[in-house]
């Protein structure tokens, strides 16, 4: 990564051409040889300029990362009204479960891409282009080389669950109630669990630590500043769109994955067969395609599959259609929050969740990823959690639907943290 020092020097050197005293919005791009984007993350977290935002895909073909920004938006809708004016352009960022969004347009994005790298310096300017060009210059000159970031060590002092067990199982006593008296299908209760650690902890830590662990997954980081950021490595898309090509899924009912081939793959046959599962799964399908009509046409649902990941094993059906149009504000208002981090139908499960839940979700179960004219991407903000400096905040949830035990769904989520947790607290025996 050290040989980027000279693409970021070719970049300073553009930037010292004329740009004109008007408003408007210029992109630079370079190819970067794919040998130097092998440590993105690593150039990333040696940078002191925010924000920063990292984002991996599952299947581990594309990488990002982005740093600072030309502009940031908190409404997809002008997001997408941005994309609109300005089709060249790749916004990168967070939808939150309740509607917020941190999407940004990145002063810098360095992209790999099946072995294919690039770098883009974004320029815009409501005002005079060539100001921001200037300020484009003494930004690059604060940019520093990769270094390699520390093992991750940590010291967890206290844990505390937001609801504790007591309370999670009252919480969902009345969820069934409300599912018996059929005010809702089905409900998606979360966990928030507080880990109070001996010193601040160094996000780009976790993130590598969880990434060299957590496969099958998509990894993602958002660091506002230096002392906090919120990550998380989800194993769910939410959706892709390539052109008018939707890809999304239903990702719903869970097992636990188990060391012994053997006993995994019986959990899995399990899971495969288990009618409690495989109706909350089928909620998940039929809402997305309920959600899809009068947006999208030729919606197909492929057979079940089993994920395993690290902790738990999911039941997954892939669902494809063709969009009528483009626009990814339609996109993310039909499918966020699918009803596999939320419920059926929709706006109840998501009253019960305010009133009854005892912290606001924010990035949880929101999603994670990128925008643009061609082609855009995002995976549900699942198995993640929020740093503020030695505070870690670790959220889990599980779908309730008529049938489910308390106890059961208490050892789900704990299956469910432990794809982070356990990067914290190795030794914990639960």
């Amino acid at each position: 990564m050290e040989q980027l020092s000279g693409l970021l020097r070719q970049l300073g050197q553009q930037l010292e051409q004329g740009f004109p005293s008007e408003a408007g919005f210029r992109q630079i791009t370079l190819a970067v040889p794919g040998r130097m984007t092998e440590l993105l993350l690593e150039w990333l977290a040696a940078q002191a300029l925010f924000p920063q935002f990292y984002w991996r895909h599952r299947e581990g073909g594309h990488e990002a990362a982005v740093c600072g920004s030309a502009r940031q938006f908190s409404q997809t809708a002008r997001a997408q009204a941005f994309l609109n004016t300005h089709p060249g352009a790749r916004l990168w960022g967070l939808n939150a479960f309740d509607g917020e969004a941190l999407l940004l347009l990145p002063r810098l994005e360095i992209l790999s891409r099946k072995g294919k790298g690039e770098l883009t310096l974004n320029l815009f300017s409501e005002r005079a282009l060539d100001q921001d060009a200037k300020a484009a210059r003494a930004w690059l000159e604060k940019l520093v080389v990769a270094k390699p970031i520390a093992d991750l060590q940590v010291q967890v002092r206290r844990v505390q669950h937001q609801p504790e067990q007591a309370g999670w199982e009252i919480m969902l006593r009345a969820a069934l109630k409300a599912i018996d008296r059929q005010q809702m299908d089905k409900v998606v209760l979360a966990r928030s669990s507080r880990l109070t650690l001996e010193e601040p902890l160094f996000a780009p830590a976790l993130m590598a630590a969880s990434r060299r662990v957590n496969h099958q997954c998509y990894h993602f980081m958002m660091r506002m500043d230096a002392h906090s950021a919120f990550l998380g490595s989800s194993p769910e898309r939410l959706y892709l769109r390539a052109g008018h090509h939707l890809f999304t899924e239903a990702l719903a009912g869970t097992v636990a994955n188990h060391h012994n081939e053997r006993q995994a793959q019986e959990l899995a046959q399990w899971l495969l067969l288990d009618t409690k599962n495989q109706q909350e799964n089928l909620l998940v399908v039929d809402d997305i395609c309920q959600r899809l009509q009068g947006g999208a046409s030729a919606v197909d649902v492929m057979p079940p599959e089993v994920v395993r990941l690290r902790k738990v094993q999911h039941l997954r059906r892939r669902i494809e259609g063709q969009l009528n149009r483009c626009d990814d504000a339609d996109c993310l208002q039909r499918l966020q929050p699918t009803a596999a981090v939320a419920g059926l139908p929709r706006q109840a499960a998501r009253d019960f969740i305010r009133q009854h839940e005892p912290f606001p979700r924010r990035w949880y179960a929101g999603s994670a990823g990128y925008l643009s004219a061609a082609q855009s991407e995002f995976c549900v903000a699942l198995r993640s959690c929020q740093i503020d400096d030695a505070q870690v905040q670790l959220y889990a949830g599980a779908g309730i639907v008529a049938g489910s035990d308390p106890v059961q769904e208490w050892q789900e989520i704990e299956n469910k943290a432990a794809g982070l947790r356990t990067l914290l607290q190795p030794d914990d025996p639960r």
